[in-house]
């Protein structure tokens, strides 16, 4: 493109959509300062480049590592912490990773590369982007439905996360102790992992009773009442936190610390979200959001590789059972796992490539966001089966009966 102007000076401009007009005056000269302006354009002299905003209403991403960040933190959540582990635990250990790797790329990675390039395109939303077709209207509509549900137990799940925050703030863990009033009978505070060692059980005064001590009836009562002993840290959850009633006929009274936390995360998504693409971007925040959880992960990755029995854990977690590849049901979890942690088909992937330039790299950024997010599972399952691979040791038991209980 040429600018006629002061100078007569060749301009490169990168290429624009179609829908972005250039007002060229042909008889005026014009100065040339650092950034010369015409309307709806920018031009750095020194670069030779152009620099514009191509839709003037939705605006941009200010560059291409804030809508990086920003897809990684989307995808990453606790799927990727809580369910995968799980999913490792339950379908073979390492073997689960082949179909894992196997959906990841033919299904995963050609969803996620699809949406982008859609939302890309259009510069639309989920919903107005099926102007392209409206026969398929009900698609947008069912995305934000969905992503509205979701967001609503999510936002539940991050509020009592900052309840426990708050309460882990204290010298003495609310958690630890048997001596509160939201506490049962049923609640025992002991030393368990002397007991398991030796094959015995705790009885309710928190005497350990060994098997050849008692008649066989009374092995068996002990064994029962065992089985309805609950942790403090799970009364403290069910009891405390939630306050749980019997049932619908006492509805319970409204839990203010819960509901002033859930006030503080809705919050922070309305801030996140008032000035659209212009404060979901911007770079301190996207750059807490998306790094954050990889420092926090890496802390307790190292804090549980200290710890006695996380070495068997970390086995655990990585000797492969081939005979499940076998099982039907191995497939049907990896499969349900890559729609789970990418977020495919929820509308918030085509919203956030909707500020992209149109001719971004987008197959470039679903490389990066697809294995990224494929690399955060299984590095969030070092950590989880090391701190389980230490709760088996402390409890005297074997690691697999530590993780079928959770």
């Amino acid at each position: 493109m040429d600018v006629d102007g002061a100078g007569s000076n060749d301009v490169h401009q990168e290429v624009i959509p179609m829908h972005v007009k250039l007002l060229q005056p042909k008889t005026a000269a014009m100065p040339t300062p650092t950034l010369s302006i015409i309307p709806d354009l920018m031009i750095d002299n020194k670069t030779k480049k152009v620099v514009v905003d191509e839709n003037k209403e939705r605006g941009n991403w200010s560059n291409g590592a804030e809508f990086l960040l920003s897809c990684l933190s989307y995808a990453v959540g606790l799927g990727n912490i809580w369910r995968f582990p799980y999913l490792c635990y339950r379908n073979g250990g390492g073997a689960f990773l082949i179909p894992y790797a196997i959906m990841l790329v033919f299904v995963g990675l050609p969803l996620f590369f699809m949406e982008l390039s859609f939302g890309q395109y259009a510069s639309e939303g989920p919903i107005t982007i099926w102007k392209i077709s409206p026969l398929f209207q009900g698609l947008g509509y069912a995305m934000f439905l969905m992503s509205t549900l979701v967001g609503i137990y999510y936002n539940m799940i991050l509020a009592w996360a900052l309840f426990y925050l708050i309460s882990s703030l204290r010298s003495i863990l609310p958690w630890s102790s048997c001596d509160n009033w939201w506490n049962t009978v049923a609640c025992q505070k002991f030393d368990v992992k002397n007991c398991s060692a030796i094959h015995g059980i705790m009885s309710s005064n928190g005497t350990c009773i060994l098997r050849d001590q008692v008649s066989n009836s009374t092995w068996e009562g002990l064994e029962m009442s065992a089985s309805k002993v609950k942790m403090a840290s799970d009364e403290y959850f069910h009891n405390f936190v939630l306050d749980i009633t019997e049932g619908l006929h006492d509805l319970g009274g409204l839990k203010w610390e819960l509901a002033v936390c859930l006030l503080v995360c809705w919050s922070f998504v309305f801030l996140c979200l008032l000035k659209g693409v212009k404060s979901m971007g911007k770079a301190w925040a996207v750059y807490f959001t998306a790094l954050f959880p990889y420092l926090v992960l890496t802390i307790l990755l190292i804090r549980g590789l200290t710890l006695n029995g996380s070495i068997e854990g970390v086995m655990f977690y990585l000797t492969p059972e081939w005979e499940r590849l076998k099982e039907a049901r191995v497939w049907g979890d990896a499969a349900m796992q890559i729609f789970f942690s990418l977020s495919p088909c929820w509308g918030g992937l085509i919203t956030l490539a909707s500020y992209n330039r149109f001719h971004n790299n987008c197959y470039k950024d679903a490389l990066f966001i697809v294995f990224g997010n494929c690399l955060t599972s299984f590095f969030a399952g070092f950590v989880i089966f090391s701190i389980v691979g230490f709760m088996a040791h402390e409890l005297g038991v074997s690691v697999n009966e530590v993780a079928a209980q959770r």
